[in-house]
């Protein structure tokens, strides 16, 4: 019980802190906003378990990845595949030249539904491959690179080729993919309408839910001896290398932790704002996804929600008040958080924490007061000489 409390919960600290952004996701935000602005906050939620990620893969084994988007928009297609497969039935597409299949397919000219699309016709197998696709593919592509030992910028620029060659080859099979409009007209889980008020409140709680579940497989992963020997190959790979461990492995492992929790997101993306596309995938989202982070902080756990909620909200109010000058303004923004704020807003509240403990006055350095030593006076500085007889 001891170890849990440590490990998971993260002692006393850890406790209050998952405890304020409980009580914030769960209770302050759904009792203080309209419908509207709460799926919206779900929506940026989404974006937090790729931040959640990347300060596992970026901030404690010092892998930078800048094609996040890719599990993130892979998560988001498995899961709506099975979506549009149901909203495709027999009745509700006799109109189509071929019913049952998916209206762009028919589109497209397909007679038949595509194999790869058959197995998503049950929930369970969407479920297993909105964690287990993400997973299979940095594994490979991890395994690929971290055996080579290709790593820091070159690491980070083959992401992002294939973020971009993702992108594309799902934009370049429309009737497969739905191309670059996606998948839309998303309306049923089961029978469940997700488009209703009360789907979009449950909803929002399974986010919040699986997010502060995923900060917790992270604070596990970060305070066992694995997150100690992350940290020390993102110091000094070669002495961890030398010392006999398998650092490829463990980069391997971390990587397609990061890939499943980006699967998670972009499955709840999908199931609270009902499409999926291109533009998810490529290398922009990616990008803004690791700003998340680092706004946040990413080294912090919690920090990355609050990085994710603060630029996304940031985003959305700049846009709607500002349209003409809203880019300017969240660049500015990352220029600031960049040159002032190298620790995002984590580095923030541990400097004002420390500043606090300092200034109490219960501080151990309040209540003893060190007297000065008495200064020595001049005559005892200067060595007269002897007399002589």
């Amino acid at each position: 019980m001891n170890k849990f409390y440590k490990n998971i919960l993260g002692g006393k600290a850890g406790i209050i802190g998952l405890a304020i952004l409980a009580v914030l996701l769960l209770v302050v935000l759904p009792s203080s906003l309209q419908i509207f602005r709460l799926n919206l906050v779900g929506k940026y939620l989404t974006y937090a378990f790729v931040s959640v990620g990347l300060v596992l893969l970026w901030g404690n084994a010092g892998v930078l990845s800048l094609g996040q988007g890719i599990f993130f928009g892979l998560g988001g297609y498995c899961m709506a595949m099975f979506l549009k497969l149901e909203a495709s039935d027999p009745i509700t597409t006799k109109i189509q030249s071929t019913p049952g299949i998916p209206d762009f397919m028919d589109w497209n000219q397909l007679t038949a539904l595509p194999a790869i699309w058959v197995p998503f016709k049950s929930l369970p197998f969407s479920l297993f491959a909105v964690v287990a696709v993400p997973a299979l593919l940095a594994f490979i592509l991890g395994s690929a690179m971290f055996k080579r030992r290709v790593g820091g910028v070159y690491f980070s620029v083959i992401t992002q080729a294939f973020a971009l060659i993702l992108s594309l080859g799902i934009d370049g099979n429309q009737g497969l993919t739905g191309g670059r409009n996606g998948i839309t007209d998303l309306r049923t889980l089961w029978g469940w309408d997700i488009r209703s008020e009360s789907a979009q409140y449950v909803l929002y709680f399974v986010c919040c839910l699986l997010l502060i579940g995923c900060i917790l497989v992270g604070r596990f992963v970060v305070s066992s001896r694995m997150g100690r020997l992350l940290l020390a190959m993102k110091d000094r790979e070669d002495r961890v290398l030398f010392s006999g461990y398998d650092v490829a492995s463990f980069k391997v492992f971390v990587y397609c932790l990061s890939a499943a929790m980006c699967g998670i997101g972009g499955a709840l993306f999908v199931l609270q704002v009902g499409f999926i596309s291109p533009s998810l995938v490529g290398i922009v989202p990616s990008i803004e996804m690791v700003i998340f982070a680092a706004v946040g902080g990413k080294m912090s756990l919690l920090g990355a929600v609050y990085g994710t909620l603060a630029v996304n909200t940031g985003k959305s109010l700049f846009s709607e008040n500002f349209p003409q000058l809203w880019l300017f303004l969240m660049g500015g923004l990352f220029i600031a958080v960049v040159m002032f704020f190298p620790n995002g807003l984590a580095g923030l509240w541990e400097s004002a924490r420390a500043r606090l403990s300092r200034l109490s006055p219960r501080s151990g350095a309040a209540k003893k007061i060190i007297p000065m030593p008495a200064m020595p006076q001049a005559s005892n500085l200067v060595e007269t000489e002897p007399k002589l007889p």
